[in-house]
């Protein structure tokens, strides 16, 4: 399966955004193709990450003070399996929870 882009976070683990990941996202939220560079980016850089309680799952969070949206944070949502993860979904939301 061919990656859009594979990154190392902070604590050094992989997460991959794959073609077939990035379609669906942008099926469902096609303005996100706007916003590669900054997923790229968040990923290694969030300003927060949160554990969901199942699944596996960690949310990835950047913020942007600047576009006229009231949810103003990226959300990723990465899925680890094996150690490696896997961007799931990307929206912006208002707030980190």
């Amino acid at each position: 399966m061919e990656n859009v882009f594979e990154v190392v976070d902070k604590s050094g683990r992989k997460i991959r955004l794959t073609n077939k990941q990035w379609k669906h996202v942008l099926s469902k939220r096609p303005y996100m193709s706007n916003y590669l560079e900054e997923i790229n980016h968040i990923l290694k850089n969030p300003i927060k990450i949160v554990a969901r309680e199942v699944g596996n799952i960690f949310d990835y969070y950047g913020y942007f003070k600047n576009i006229r949206e009231k949810s103003k944070y990226l959300k990723i949502a990465v899925k680890y399996l094996n150690g490696d993860g896997f961007v799931i979904t990307v929206y912006f939301v208002r707030n980190i929870n």
